[in-house]
């Protein structure tokens, strides 16, 4: 039985061990990137794909017909056509909660730039400010006490609730609010969204990307935020409002944002967000997820993935 990975090189393999997955078919290709032409001739003969961020549309799973599993090495299923998968009867797997230290950690790493502005304050350093200081300190950015401040977190799912827990470790009111999917029941302990924003001084984005939220943090939004607050966004880019954050940045609505995803990535060299002259906004590239061990998770989930379906008992199925 064969299998391929089409975009290997999306895990950062070199500190990885594929021994596991390896061994769960008789023969794999490992590919590091595959174009969309190169798509057909490397499906051909596999069972079982494993992709990443490489498209998986109606007409390529219709044109590999022994393909009998797909294994997606992320959480979002969106490269993959799940309607086309489960006409086929393809079940299709992702891999969940395994990054959930490293973005809880990485989402607190921004969050306190943002508010102790340590980073402005270590570049301060290197031109020598400090050295010509008057002062034993320097002390002219304004810094902010998370203990005591409210923490909204909207999505609760693993990295929400991280996210939460990390939160009020750090003496932090912590909120959350009820699910935005049309068909969820009010849960006790939530509070409704224009709440939430109206009285956090965090608002921490941790919602899947669906029709529902694709745009979710809109003018509207921002405007209903409590004024001077701040926003992290390490979930999906396509949650917000490029132009939208861009002007509530400027004009001092919210106080800073910090930003590990964005609507488009890699982003064009001229996206909007990606401006020296905006205030107080951080970006990271996707990078939140990265830790070793976080992908070592990944593969080994996806290594539990194929090894579940040949004991014919598919687990992680999204279709």
């Amino acid at each position: 039985m064969r299998g391929v990975m089409l975009d290997r090189d999306s895990l950062h393999p070199a500190d990885l061990d594929f021994s596991g997955l390896a061994a769960t078919l008789d023969h794999w290709q490992w590919h590091a990137a595959t174009a969309l032409s190169e798509l057909a001739e490397r499906l051909a003969g596999c069972a079982v794909v494993v992709t990443n961020k490489v498209p998986l549309d109606a007409a390529t799973i219709a044109a590999a017909p022994e393909l009998r599993l797909i294994c997606v090495a992320a959480t979002g299923v969106d490269k993959v056509d799940l309607d086309a998968a489960r006409a086929r009867g393809i079940p299709v797997c992702n891999v969940r909660n395994y990054g959930t230290a490293a973005v809880g950690q990485h989402v607190f790493a921004l969050l306190l730039a943002l508010a102790t502005r340590w980073h402005e304050y270590a570049a301060d350093v290197r031109p020598g400010e400090w050295s010509r200081a008057d002062n034993f300190c320097l002390m002219q950015r304004p810094v902010m006490e998370l203990a005591g401040k409210t923490l909204g977190i909207i999505g609760h799912g693993a990295l929400g609730r991280e996210v939460a827990r990390l939160g009020a470790a750090f003496g932090m009111e912590v909120r959350v609010a009820q699910s935005l999917r049309a068909d969820a029941a009010p849960e006790p302990g939530r509070i409704q969204l224009g709440e939430l924003l109206s009285t956090s001084d965090v608002v921490s984005l941790h919602c899947p990307l669906s029709p529902t939220t694709k745009g979710l943090v809109d003018a509207r939004f921002l405007a209903a935020m409590k004024p001077g607050a701040l926003l992290i966004n390490t979930a999906r880019g396509a949650l917000v409002d490029v132009a939208a954050l861009r002007a509530a940045l400027c004009s001092g609505r919210l106080s800073g944002a910090a930003l590990d995803v964005l609507d488009r990535e890699p982003p064009p060299a001229d996206h909007r967000l990606l401006n020296a002259a905006i205030p107080n906004l951080l970006i990271t590239p996707h990078c939140a997820w990265v830790s070793r061990e976080s992908r070592q998770r990944l593969l080994d989930a996806i290594a539990a993935n194929v090894r579940a379906w040949r004991a014919g008992q598919p687990i992680s199925r999204v279709a």
